[in-house]
């Protein structure tokens, strides 16, 4: 079964329609979907390599304006949207003792889930819900969702067939990692948030 998902992702790469896909999985991940662009981006860097910065870019761009509808539905639609979003995630009760310290220190946080594997959407919902600096917001992400998918494109790109290669050899390890990060930072939120 994941090898029948793998090479779907992978023809979907060469697909003309892929870059739309690409930017608008980036676009709803920043905001509400599970599931990161990495999905995406590494099949189809590693189908067209030269376009890796291409990829990226529309990543990148995509994600931060994702982002900002994170940061919107955080501040205009909180109670209706933002709560049931929090609460999917377990964090619906930390919104108190939280929001004073995350306008201080919030663009750090936003930087650390730009970077990693930590839901991101969390991080911006909860920037808009309070109040956090848009201007802070926005360069910030753009900094860190930018390092994030150039990072990930140049290293496909420079290192393309082997880590095809190893992709393809270990593609069930590799999807039981994926699976435990990404579980691991919604049980980071849950627990240490």
């Amino acid at each position: 079964m994941l090898r029948k998902l793998y090479d779907w992702t992978m023809s979907l790469a060469a697909t003309r329609h892929a870059e739309k896909a690409l930017a608008s999985v980036s676009f709803i991940e920043s905001s509400v979907f599970p599931i990161p662009p990495d999905v995406l981006l590494i099949p189809m860097v590693l189908s067209e390599r030269a376009k890796w910065l291409r990829y990226a870019f529309i990543c990148t761009i995509s994600s931060v304006l994702g982002a900002l509808l994170g940061y919107a539905i955080g501040a205009f639609l909180y109670e209706a949207v933002g709560q049931p979003i929090l609460a999917f995630y377990g964090k619906e009760n930390a919104f108190e003792q939280v929001a004073g310290w995350y306008n201080e220190w919030g663009g750090w946080g936003v930087l650390f889930a730009a970077v990693t594997p930590f839901p991101y959407k969390v991080l911006t919902i909860f920037s808009g819900a309070t109040g956090l600096n848009l201007m802070i917001f926005v360069v910030v992400s753009v900094i860190g969702r930018g390092l994030r998918f150039f990072l990930v494109s140049w290293l496909l790109y420079k290192f393309g067939p082997p880590i095809r290669l190893f992709i393809e050899k270990n593609l069930g390890l590799l999807f039981t990692v994926f699976m435990v990060l990404l579980i691991g930072g919604f049980v980071a939120i849950r627990y240490v948030f």
